[in-house]
């Protein structure tokens, strides 16, 4: 276990220099960003944990984590008045997005895990209760919370075989999930992998999106410019897209006269924005189209972050991108909500939702211009189409349920008092 940790910290150590290095030889902004916004954490905390109100802590990794785990902290919110939330990121796309967020009361970035930096977090913060989402596991954080006997949880927590826990060498990592208070994960082979493990405390309870996107839903937020824009046109919504989706849907858009086209692309710095106008010269950005009257083209190409969720609401088919990359296809129970169709890329197995609803035929799998071309075509036909969309539908209303389970726990352990 002293060689693991002695590995771990080397590690640690391994990876600020190569974000040092990224940022300040490379030009990384992500990387510059990470770096920048660590400086004034610690003033940052000492302001917002000042009094003695009680705090839970959640991390999230990024912004898919914490999308994942925001009905939590809205429950949490809501439940538990007299608590102070503290929310903290280890990744920039998710503090750049999130840093303004108003369900909690701080948010920050989590300081790099190192002995000193979680002792000096802890003392500080003093938590009662401390919430992961989904993914991150840093030893010295966890072996704090542990030794001053801090609850913890995982929530929305999902596994693999391949994964270090199930590995002859990674006794370091299964020992921090063997003394976690609890682990709410989201499929059965997640529980089956930790059982085998030995791991007793986990449990079945789902994906916390579900609860997230069904709420979408139940309380849609109406776009007057983007009503604007469609009038009484029918239209693809493209959302979380990168180059090759891109160059994909050009190619097909190409081929179709008709309907209208609204692209929402993972990254909106002002090269990609280019080098998608290069794509489809007929395009208008948002940001034109909103201050004017003039009637655009065809294609809508949104330059904001923060609009995808509610733009779904109003497309006949829902692309969803990042399914030819190493990202992966990104949420695409977003869509899936609003019962639409949704479309997207070959790579989407490592996702257990994506996995079921392609299962289902409420999702539809392209990995080149033909059978983008015959999958646009096929949901032409009403009957189909209508089938495609309540299967979606359905099957978000069904899996919706998690946050229930989780807070239900909190309640029964008595892990906050309410107020």
């Amino acid at each position: 276990m002293g060689l693991s940790i002695i590995f771990y910290n080397a590690g640690v150590r391994l990876y600020r220099l190569g974000v040092w290095l990224a940022a300040r030889i490379g030009g990384n902004k992500k990387a510059r960003l990470w770096l920048e916004g660590r400086r004034d954490v610690w003033n940052g905390l000492k302001a917002a944990v000042k009094g003695n109100l009680p705090l839970v802590w959640v991390h999230a990794a990024s912004l898919g984590e914490f999308e994942q785990g925001r009905p939590v902290l809205e429950a949490l919110r809501q439940q538990y008045p007299g608590h102070r939330i503290l929310l903290t990121f280890f990744s920039p796309s998710g503090y750049e997005v999130r840093k303004d967020y108003k369900g909690v009361d701080h948010v920050c970035y989590l300081p790099l895990d190192t002995a000193a930096n979680a002792r000096r977090f802890l003392n500080l913060v003093r938590p009662r209760l401390a919430i992961f989402i989904k993914y991150e596991f840093w030893y010295h954080y966890l072996a704090g919370l542990f030794s001053r006997q801090i609850p913890v949880l995982l929530i929305s927590g999902i596994f693999r075989p391949d994964q270090v826990f199930f590995k002859r060498y990674g006794g370091l990592f299964r020992g921090l999930l063997k003394r976690m208070d609890h682990l709410f994960v989201q499929n059965e082979s997640s529980l089956h992998l930790l059982q085998q493990a030995g791991i007793p405390h986990v449990s079945l309870a789902g994906d916390t999106r579900f609860d997230r996107v069904w709420a979408l839903q139940q309380h849609p937020v109406v776009l007057p410019e983007i009503e604007r824009f469609i009038a009484n046109a029918q239209v693809v919504v493209a959302g979380s897209t990168w180059d090759e989706d891109e160059k994909l849907l050009a190619a097909w858009w190409s081929e179709n006269p008709h309907g209208q086209l609204i692209l929402a692309p993972h990254e909106i710095q002002e090269s990609h924005l280019q080098r998608i106008e290069a794509l489809f010269p007929e395009a208008m950005r948002y940001s034109v189209f909103a201050r004017t009257v003039q009637s655009p083209a065809r294609v809508l190409l949104i330059d904001n972050v923060g609009m995808l969720s509610a733009l779904y609401r109003y497309a006949r088919i829902a692309y969803v991108g990042g399914g030819f990359g190493k990202e992966g296809i990104h949420n695409l129970l977003e869509p899936a909500t609003y019962g639409k169709p949704v479309i997207i890329g070959p790579i989407f197995h490592q996702f257990h939702e994506a996995e079921l609803l392609v299962q289902l035929r409420g999702a539809l799998v392209v990995k080149d211009i033909t059978s983008l071309r015959e999958s646009m075509h096929a949901l032409e036909d009403e009957y189909y189409y209508e089938q495609t969309s309540e299967i979606a539908g359905r099957f978000v209303e069904e899996h919706q349920g998690a946050t229930r389970k989780i807070m239900a726990y909190i309640q029964e352990k008595r892990f906050l008092t309410r107020v």
